[in-house]
């Protein structure tokens, strides 16, 4: 175990100036508060902050990360506190150790909230103070590099969450050297099989190729020295995860990989890495479509080089990096290459977030992960905004978009803005109309087109790449949601209002909110909106507040059989007139109908249709049949105040249980290959079958379907629908309007380019 005085000499070597009693005092207490504690290994509990110090002294950073380094784990592990910190060594320290500590005292429901809130917290420390990130860093990798102690399945789950968050969270920093190393402990842990056997490839080709890489590396020395340019040129070996991927995404075999060994050149300006490329181009031939420059376009992460590949000396493909030393330390370091304090404890980074895209992106990030998302879709988004592969677009006017490989002109339209997003209705890639669907490519030109009427369709979040604009879609989808159910809750508590012939000031309002579990008004109406309040409940809390008894209807239940050509009849039921007499109320016309009722008399069915398990309703006016309509019919909302009788209707289930019923669904489809097929397929899973189906492109994108199908009953039914709208570029899966189930009956949409389920696919 490092001793103070080394760990003093150590800060010392590359900062003369340092707080020797900061970092004693750190020292001394950190021991004592870990005190007897052992980790896994049996090693004494402090060795641990001790080496995470180490390694940041590696990074050359500042006095007061190494003391939070030591300090880091004493507020979660021991007696120590907040307050304590605070007093000890200044509120700045506390706050990081602070935001380093996992919030451990919540309710969480399940392992992925904990996890998400853990993270949420840590990055909201990182936006205020990027030290936190570094000592989290050093941290994880110390505990990477001391897996082998714990148990097997802690093991597994702390190197997926290594290689999911932490290792691309140190690449998005820059650090790739730490991300590589993370990489390869978690790759360890997660395919022992494959990293023994990329290991032991990596070591017999280092050997084989030991001539030839002097070589090469002589080679090219000496023509950047007959041309005049100092340049190091050294080999290094890429990582096992890194030829892993290469052979996942290839479909190659591990004996089949000719460029696990690539080359790095270091020159003095910039200038001379242009040069240097020059000079390989012209002596060697160039592997095309291996040519990336980011030097003139610097990654997210400040990365810059330029990367190429040619048939070097001895026909070998080789891979080539060329860079300053400036971009070099940056390209190791990263965002610690930053970290130069200038005035000790107090220090903060002098300019950080104008010298460091990686941090200003961070923070920016950071800004929208954590605004109103949910942890069930926190989790997610950070672990999509983290990953590296990118893909580099320019607006019309000149701006750079870095976004992640796979992404369409949908995301580009986030990342200019949210409101941008929200009111894209189409792109042009390259001055040519593309569908949103269309994935980026590097140097496109996207310019979007918009509509500041539209708004995002829940389909889109199925596209989406990136977690910014999943987010916003759900989010804007969810707010317009909420906007339909506020203005139908509205209408609805107004027609009890007027119904029951009384009045609902604003107090009485929240009373009668708070008075079913709810805190306000909004709410209110939005859950009447949403159908989880009815006008029964607001009726009953209505009367209570305004200090009434409410008399309450009669129900008929009528028995529903042999359906014939959409007709019912009704069987005959000895309570029936009796009931139907003493229901006061029946208006007086209605009444003087059901006393000359034939009780075999005829029905008509609603055009929107029912199956068996509706809930149904039967509307009888005078001189004419009675209607039936399932207790979802908007026709219900015009006669609430009509002078008819509400009956209520059952099913006779023995009658009908060897029936299929019809049912109208509709839904909304991504414009791709293979769409119909997939729905088509969800329906067959679930036993229905398919009667009729019409289409409409809505935009480029979509297309509107209906769809007739075949159902025994509600309960299959309701499956149909649930496997529907969990199947991926599906959104809107509902039963249909009336006018959307007359539209299958006739084929024809009014102004609609119809189209049959053959040209779809």
């Amino acid at each position: 175990m490092m001793r103070q005085y080394e760990l003093v000499e150590r800060v010392q070597a590359y900062n003369p100036n340092t707080d020797e009693q900061l970092l004693n005092r750190a020292y001394v207490y950190a021991m004592q508060k870990h005190g007897s504690q052992k980790r896994a290994s049996g090693d004494p509990y402090f060795a641990h902050p001790l080496e995470v110090a180490a390694i940041l002294t590696d990074l050359k950073l500042d006095d007061a990360t190494i003391a939070v380094a030591l300090l880091h784990d004493t507020i979660e592990d021991t007696d120590a506190t907040r307050a304590e910190i605070d007093q000890l060594f200044g509120a700045k320290i506390g706050a990081i150790v602070d935001g380093l500590t996992k919030i451990d005292r919540l309710n969480l429901v399940s392992r992925e909230e904990a996890q998400a809130e853990n993270l949420r917290k840590l990055l909201l420390a990182i936006a205020a103070d990027v030290r936190v990130l570094l000592v989290k860093l050093a941290d994880r990798l110390h505990n990477m590099r001391t897996i082998e102690h714990m148990p097997a399945d802690k093991r597994i789950r702390i190197a997926q969450e290594t290689m999911d968050i932490y290792a691309p969270l140190a690449g998005r920093m820059g650090m790739q050297d730490m991300r590589s190393e993370l990489e390869s402990l978690s790759f360890a842990v997660l395919e022992p099989d494959h990293y023994t056997a990329i290991t032991a490839r990596l070591s017999s080709m280092t050997t084989d190729y030991r001539e030839i890489i002097a070589t090469i590396s002589w080679e090219l020395g000496e023509k950047f020295k007959h041309e005049g340019i100092a340049a190091r040129v050294s080999a290094r070996v890429k990582s096992p995860w890194s030829i892993f991927r290469k052979i996942e995404r290839q479909q190659i075999a591990l004996e089949q990989l000719s460029d696990m060994i690539g080359f790095r050149v270091i020159v003095g300006s910039t200038e001379e890495c242009y040069r240097a490329l020059g000079i390989v181009h012209t002596n060697w031939k160039v592997v095309p479509g291996r040519f990336k420059d980011y030097i003139s376009v610097p990654k997210h992460n400040d990365y810059r080089s330029i990367h190429t590949t040619i048939v070097g000396p001895s026909r070998q493909r080789v891979e080539l990096q060329i860079r300053t030393d400036a971009m070099n330390r940056i390209a190791e370091y990263g965002i610690a290459a930053h970290a130069l304090y200038k005035d000790g404890i107090s220090g903060e980074f002098s300019g950080l977030e104008k010298e460091s895209n990686a941090y200003a992106w961070l923070r920016s990030t950071i800004a929208h992960l954590t605004t109103g998302t949910p942890s069930e879709d926190f989790l997610e988004h950070t672990k999509l905004e983290l990953f590296q592969d990118q893909v580099f677009c320019f607006s019309p006017r000149g701006r750079l978009i870095a976004l992640p490989r796979g992404a369409t002109p949908i995301d580009f339209a986030y990342a200019l803005h949210t409101d941008i997003g929200d009111t894209c209705v189409g792109a042009k890639i390259n001055g040519s109309i593309v569908p949103l669907v269309t994935q980026l490519r590097s140097g496109d030109e996207v310019e979007i087109i918009r509509d500041q009427n539209h708004l995002p369709p829940s389909n889109w979040e199925s596209i989406a790449a990136t977690g910014k604009a999943r987010s916003a879609i759900r989010r804007a989808v969810r707010m317009a949601s909420q906007r339909r159910s506020y203005a139908l809750g509205e209408h609805v508590l107004n027609l009890v209002i007027e119904g029951e012939r009384t009045s609902l000031d604003d107090a009485e309002c929240k009373q009668l909110a708070e008075r079913l579990g709810l805190a306000n008004k909004r709410e209110l109406l939005i859950a009447v909106g949403e159908g989880k309040l009815n006008a029964e409940n607001l009726a009953t809390e209505l009367y209570a507040i305004k200090g009434k008894r409410r008399r309450k209807k009669s129900k008929i239940d009528l028995p529903v059989a042999d359906k014939k050509e959409g007709w019912f009849a009704l069987r005959k039921s000895p309570m029936f007139r009796y009931r139907i007499a003493g229901n006061e109320q029946v208006g007086p016309a209605a009444r003087r109908a059901l006393a000359q009722l034939d009780f075999n008399m005829d029905v008509v069915v609603s055009p929107e249709g029912i199956v068996p398990g509706d809930r149904l309703v039967g509307i009888l006016k005078p001189d004419s049949p009675i209607w039936i309509y399932p207790i979802h019919s908007d026709a219900l909302a015009a006669l609430y105040e009509s002078d008819v009788a509400w009956l209520d209707v059952r099913w006779d289930v023995a009658e009908l249980a060897d029936r299929l019923h019809p049912i109208v669904i509709t839904m909304e489809s991504a414009n791709k290959p293979g769409s119909l097929a997939q729905i088509s397929a969800a329906i067959a899973s679930c036993d229905a079958n398919i009667n009729n189906l019409v289409m409409r492109m809505i935009s480029p994108d979509f297309h509107r379907m209906i769809f007739e199908i075949e159902v025994r009953d509600l309960p299959q039914l309701t499956d149909v629908l649930a496997t529907l709208r969990h199947s991926p570029g599906l959104s809107g899966v509902q039963r249909a309007t009336v006018a959307e189930s007359s539209m299958i009956n006739t084929l024809e949409w009014e102004g609609a380019d119809d189209r049959t389920p053959e040209t779809d696919d």
